[in-house]
């Protein structure tokens, strides 16, 4: 790949916003992505971005292992599964100009649905009832594994789902570690297929995923010092900005 130094500085950078990302606020990474995209092919650099995703996600594992929520996990699977056959069967097809406007208008629509449902308070009426919290799970499945195999923007559609739901700060770490270690690496053979990952992505891998190491120190640093408020609009910010890039560009 022709990677100009200063394109070789952003991806760094983004490497390492991978790390912070994966400990501190999930979401964030959109940032990355846009990144990414920008200095790469937008198709060509969801293959590069996959493994410094998924050693961002072990790192996060080893930290947050032992606050994940399981049911909640297993709930969410099988319609994630979909949603990557799904978004497997849109990149056959689609240009990078469909991806990116895909990805930001679902992006927007999720931070906008979120935020509606926190002002109204209907969340616990309606999860009582039975009624939209039935299919809150499998809507967010679908669209976080379609999202994620097709631009690995999972991130902040799951986020937006762990925050409706409630999850505390490390609750909400811990089940999203596991989450995408276990949904990133289930992509790599569609990716291989695909074509987005080869020997030639991997060594540039090689040489951006030890960025993601002090990322991920810098965030832990850092996550206990963000209250609980803060912490939620900083994801739900992530996610609209991450979304508004992949419109304009």
């Amino acid at each position: 790949m022709d990677i100009s130094l200063w394109g070789f500085v952003a991806l760094a950078l983004a490497a390492a916003l991978v790390g912070f990302s994966k400990t501190a606020v999930s979401g964030a990474n959109t940032i990355s992505l846009a990144v990414f995209a920008a200095v790469l092919p937008a198709r060509e650099s969801t293959g590069v971005l996959l493994p410094i995703l998924i050693a961002g996600d072990i790192l996060a594992v080893l930290t947050y292992r032992r606050h994940a929520h399981w049911p909640t996990l297993w709930r969410l699977f099988p319609a994630v599964g979909a949603g990557v056959l799904f978004g497997t069967v849109f990149l056959m097809w689609a240009d990078d100009t469909g991806v990116r406007t895909s990805i930001g208008a679902i992006l927007l629509l999720m931070a906008a649905v979120t935020v509606w449902r926190r002002r109204v308070a209907a969340r616990q009426e309606e999860d009582a009832a039975g009624g939209a919290g039935r299919w809150k799970a499998p809507s967010y499945g679908v669209l976080g594994g379609f999202t994620t195999m097709v631009a690995n923007a999972g991130g902040p559609v799951m986020s937006l789902y762990l925050i409706s739901s409630g999850f505390q700060k490390l609750g909400f770490l811990g089940t999203s570690a596991w989450f995408f270690l276990i949904v990133n690496t289930s992509k790599v053979p569609f990716s291989v297929g695909l074509g987005l990952i080869d020997w030639q992505s991997l060594l540039l891998d090689a040489a951006l995923v030890l960025f993601v190491v002090p990322g991920a120190w810098l965030g832990r640093k850092c996550v206990d010092r963000i209250d609980q408020l803060l912490f939620e609009r900083l994801v739900i910010g992530a996610t609209v900005l991450g979304g508004i890039q992949l419109l304009v560009r």
